[in-house]
């Protein structure tokens, strides 16, 4: 009976992974496609590279997404660092309601935040444009960063800070010698994943995105009018070797570091 319970599970992560991972090789396969056409292998040619790296408006679409990512992240993880911070110490009864308000903006639909977003920037006659679109961002990976961070602060010894505190370190000084360090792995890994919903986003950037300005889910989305070429495979598998190389290089660092403080524990 487990035998056979195996091989089912087995086949059951089979399947699951060919379906996550089939798309991803479809997609590098036909970035060497000769042909225009994204839905037939004719043969083997790198020739959608090089008219990437001719592609000035596909490269700038792609570092203003970048920019976009990078700076949207970092504001909302020192936004939602300390509000997660600020929750965990709230103990009245609005604490629920507060709560709820900071992960509303998950709970709408992109479609209506953009709407609301957009009317909002025009009462406030701010051009649309990367401001706009910062802002925009920022307001739904806030709640990605403040539900990890708030997970990692519920489960935490609240005696390290008060042990910190009794020798005398300030509430600065006990947040940025204890807390931080305890929490970094949340933000990091809440960064990460607003980061990839930022790069990600369509519906809400058309809203609030000015005219002059386009980001890569934009121009991607946009091309769908005229025809998307294989150029935008090739483009999605540089992405995905230098994601694959960050990851690599983060479980390399961290082994490394592992091994070095397991080292430097015996010699103490």
């Amino acid at each position: 009976m487990k035998k056979k319970n195996s091989k089912l599970s087995g086949f059951y992560l089979g399947l699951i992974l060919v379906l996550m991972y089939l798309p991803i090789a479809v997609v590098i396969v036909f970035s060497f496609n000769e042909s225009k056409l994204p839905v037939r292998f004719t043969g083997f040619s790198m020739k959608w590279y090089q008219e990437l790296i001719h592609d000035d408006a596909m490269l700038e679409a792609l570092g203003n997404s970048l920019f976009l990512g990078v700076v949207s992240c970092f504001v909302s993880a020192v936004i939602g660092t300390l509000g997660a911070v600020g929750l965990s110490r709230i103990h009245s009864k609005t604490k629920g309601i507060l709560e709820y308000i900071s992960i509303l903006p998950l709970m709408i639909p992109e479609i209506i935040l953009g709407m609301v977003l957009m009317a909002f920037f025009y009462m406030m006659n701010l051009p649309f444009g990367m401001l706009t679109l910062l802002i925009g961002h920022t307001v739904f990976c806030v709640p990605y960063i403040l539900m990890e961070v708030k997970a990692r602060l519920a489960g935490m010894d609240p005696s390290l800070e008060e042990a910190a505190r009794d020798l005398g370190a300030g509430p600065f000084r006990a947040f940025w010698d204890i807390i931080l360090p305890l929490i970094m792995p949340a933000v990091m890994s809440g960064s990460l994943l607003a980061f990839a919903m930022s790069m990600d986003d369509v519906v809400i950037s058309i809203f609030i995105n000015g005219p002059r300005l386009a980001t890569l889910p934009i121009k991607v989305y946009t091309q769908i009018k005229t025809g998307v070429t294989p150029e935008v495979n090739a483009l999605c598998t540089i992405m995905l070797v230098f994601t694959v190389l960050i990851l690599f290089a983060y479980t390399m660092i961290g082994k490394v570091t592992k091994g070095n403080n397991k080292q430097n524990n015996k010699n103490s």
